[in-house]
């Protein structure tokens, strides 16, 4: 098997399998864990970028305003992103949080059609459509829009959009982007821990251990879909991409028994058949031969 497609599960297997983690620390305070979360990857992605002797070149790429001000604006979106998953994740809402994952890739194809004047194919308008139908019966039924799901797919929407016009790697980006938050988040930590408020160090070395975990567990998917994104066709790791919301949609509804009825059903049904058309469309793109145009000889 292409070692690219191995990458590319594993990554979207363990973000798939999220929830199971943060769900060991439901007794933690989600933002205390976004702190630590963005502390340890920090230091993690430090150490692979001395490791890989990549200090000097990351430094020249990295340190100048402008790339800063980016990169601090892709941060609070994706700390954003995080810290409203792992509350949705230990209050009961993982069937929800793959829904806002399901809509996340409509969501930018809409971002590039308003930011990038890209242009839609119509199968792309029809599988806008059946999500936005979709979201609207949702709404409907709940008497109010799924609120944790849009805003888990636009704020991940933005930060992707972001990042496709951002000018460095997947590695050195990440680095910066958790570099930047990391002297605040750490001056918020230390006033927490002299309050007595944090978990960290308080509620015993297994929860120590999970905290420290946090670094790894999200640098680690990160890399390996770096790595899979680099192997394997930009389509396929589209289609590869639906396997995270999936697993957390069973694990939401079969694991921890969230409650799902049948109306619920249909509102998913709807926006699963709106990507089922934007996939199909995609392989269907990525199958066609390019137009070639022969010039008539003279």
């Amino acid at each position: 098997m292409n070692r690219g497609i191995i990458y590319g599960v594993a990554a979207y297997g363990i973000w798939g399998f999220f929830p199971v983690f943060w769900k060991l620390l439901v007794h933690v305070s989600p933002l205390e864990l976004i702190y630590h979360r963005i502390i340890w990857s920090f230091l993690m992605l430090l150490a692979i970028i001395f490791f890989l002797r990549r200090w000097i070149s990351f430094r020249e790429q990295a340190f100048t305003l402008k790339r800063i001000g980016i990169y601090t604006v892709s941060a609070l979106l994706v700390g954003v992103n995080w810290l409203l998953y792992v509350w949705a994740v230990n209050s009961g809402h993982i069937v929800e949080c793959s829904l806002g994952y399901f809509i996340n890739p409509l969501v930018s194809v809409l971002l590039g059609v308003i930011f990038l004047r890209e242009r839609l194919r119509l199968l792309q308008w029809v599988s806008i459509g059946f999500a936005f139908a979709g979201v609207l019966f949702l709404s409907v039924l709940y008497g109010s829009l799924p609120w944790i799901a849009l805003s888990l797919a636009i704020s991940f929407g933005l930060y992707g959009f972001i990042k496709k016009t951002a000018p460095l790697d997947s590695l050195n980006g990440l680095t910066l982007e958790t570099g930047v938050l990391f002297l605040p988040v750490l001056a918020l930590l230390c006033v927490s821990e002299l309050d007595g408020r944090a978990a960290f160090m308080n509620m015993g070395i297994g929860t120590d251990i999970l905290i420290v975990l946090t670094g790894l567990v999200t640098t680690v998917p990160l890399l390996l879909f770096s790595a899979a994104a680099q192997r394997i066709p930009l389509s396929l790791l589209g289609i590869l991409q639906y396997m995270t919301p999936t697993i957390q949609f069973f694990l939401g509804v079969f694991i921890y028994k969230e409650a799902f009825c049948g109306m619920q059903f249909i509102g998913y049904a709807i926006i699963w058949a709106g990507l089922l058309i934007f996939m199909a469309d995609a392989i269907a793109s990525s199958r066609r031969p390019p137009l070639v145009v022969v010039a008539e000889s003279e």
